[in-house]
Parts: C-alpha cells; sequence; structure tokens
C-alpha cells in the first residue's frame, strides 16, 4: 500500500516531512529508514533528484543511518525509470535499495517484476554498491532470491531478506507461515518481518522473539492497534516496537550494529559529506 494523505495525514509526502519523520524515527532508535519518494501532488515518483534531496537530508542529521530505497514496479515498468535512483552517487548514494523477487497482485494492482528486469535490478544494485534488499511475499519469492544468490547476482553474504507477510494475495500472516519461510533461507542471510495492515503488531512480536528483525511504519499500517479506528503515526510505531524490544530483551541495534550485521560499510556520508544546504528539517 502506498498511502495517502487522503488516508491518513500523519504520512509524510514532501521531501520536507520525509526529512522530519525519518528523523523523528532515528532519534527513537531506528536503524534503517525506507524511502519512497512522491511528486508535489503526492503521486510516486522514481526521480532521482527528489530521493538525493531526502537522503542529503537525513544524512545531514544521521550520518550513520542506513537508506534504502524503492525500485517498485508498482508504477513504474521501465528499468531506467525504476533504477534511476540506482545511479546517486557520492554522499547520496543509497545503502540498499529495494528488490521484489517475482510479480504479485495488491488490492490496488499488480507490482510486475519479470525474471529478467529482476536479475537486471540486481546486476545494477550490486555494481553500484548498494546492497539488495530482498523482498519476499511468498514462498516463490525465496526460491527466487535463492536461485540468484546460486547464480552469483546478488553480491556477497550476508544477504538481507524482508518478509512480508498479510497482504490478500501473499502468504498468511501466522506463526506458521513465518516458520516456513525461515525454512527456506539461506544460512548466511539477516531477515526482518512485517505484517501489512493489522497484522502489523502480531509479525514485530514473532519477529523479535524469534530472532529477527521489524519492519514497521506507515507504508504497510496505517491504524493503531489491532482493529481499525485511531491512525497511527510513525513515531508511535517506533517507539511501540523499541519498548516491546526492550521486553524480550533485545533492545534495538545502532545504525552502526546494523551495518555490520549487513556487511555494509561505513555511510557515505562518512566519506563525501553533504553540502550543508542541501538539508532541510
Amino acid at each position: 500500500m502506498i498511502p495517502t494523505k487522503g488516508m491518513t495525514p500523519h504520512v509524510p509526502i514532501t521531501p520536507v516531512e520525509v526529512i522530519d519523520q525519518a528523523c523523528g524515527a532515528l532519534e527513537r532508535g531506528v536503524a534503517i529508514v525506507h524511502l519512497h519518494a512522491r511528486e508535489a501532488d503526492g503521486s510516486p515518483t522514481y526521480r532521482g533528484e527528489i530521493y538525493e534531496t531526502m537522503i542529503l537530508g537525513i544524512r545531514g542529521h544521521f550520518p550513520d543511518a542506513i537508506m534504502c530505497v524503492s525500485c517498485s514496479g508498482r508504477n513504474f515498468p521501465e528499468l531506467e525509470r525504476r533504477s534511476e535512483v540506482l545511479e546517486l552517487t557520492g554522499a547520496a548514494r543509497p545503502d540498499l535499495a529495494s528488490l521484489t523477487l517475482t510479480t504479485l497482485d495488491f488490492p490496488t494492482g499488480t507490482s510486475h517484476n519479470a525474471p529478467e528486469m529482476v536479475i537486471a535490478l540486481a546486476q545494477k544494485m550490486v555494481a553500484n554498491g548498494i546492497k539488495p534488499e530482498l523482498e519476499c511475499f511468498d514462498y516463490g519469492m525465496i526460491n527466487a532470491g535463492n536461485m540468484l544468490i546460486s547464480k552469483g547476482l546478488l553480491g556477497e553474504p550476508p544477504f538481507y531478506f524482508n518478509l512480508l507477510l498479510g497482504s490478500r494475495y501473499s502468504v498468511p500472516a501466522t506463526a506458521r507461515h513465518l516458520a516456513g519461510m525461515l525454512e527456506d533461507l539461506p544460512p548466511s542471510s539477516i531477515w526482518s518481518a512485517a505484517g501489512i495492515g493489522l497484522f502489523q503488531l502480531p509479525m514485530n512480536m514473532l519477529a523479535i522473539a524469534m530472532g529477527g528483525h521489524c519492519r514497521v511504519g506507515l507504508e504497510d499500517n496505517i491504524y493503531d492497534g489491532l482493529e481499525r479506528g485511531k491512525l497511527a503515526t510513525n513515531d508511535g510505531l517506533v517507539e511501540r516496537v523499541a519498548r516491546l524490544s526492550e521486553t524480550f530483551g533485545r533492545p534495538l541495534a545502532t545504525s552502526l550494529k546494523a551495518r555490520m550485521l549487513l556487511g555494509l560499510g561505513a555511510s557515505a556520508a562518512r566519506t563525501e559529506p553533504a553540502p550543508e544546504e542541501a538539508i532541510p528539517r
């Protein structure tokens, strides 16, 4: 789901809003921020200059934060547009980029990810020093990821899998199905779990309890709690996961610790600092 202001006033749309909410999440202990770019009218965009503004703005305040950008196939079918963000260089180069491993349906449409597109995106990510974030909505996607690993197309381990359960056309959000997905992951992998909609909190809890990591935020769920009604905020969702992590004895990892776990080098902001004028908040 790509939430709009019509769904919730709390979703960030403009670069300044995204920078502000990303920095708020980082202040609360988040290690990775997952970014989507929008045009002024709120529609999704692939344009690298908008991603550049957001990345430089966030890194100006949190230079070690891990930046994950979207290469989604829901809106843009062409490789050139989907991969434009992968061409960012210097302090704006992202650390991670989403790679959905097969085509899948959402209630609002289809995310097109033909095998040749997935391979082309993966090759460009690896060539540009960006680690693929392997988005898996079902068992077949994990199989596709394992095939790409066997062919040497996803770079060096550890491999980062993001398991997303509970969408209408994905694996159901249950402990049994999450455990089944974990059985198929390669041993040299790091994983996070996410629940779509009202399944976000249960999947967060399972991920913490089962030794994984959490994806949380308004992209997947705009509601606070387990029933529809009160709208959530990104800050509130992050704070809830932070409390759960402390309760389970697994406090949130710092960005530097997450870099070590994922096999990422130093942030580009450390080697090529962002210009001050590119850091609005």
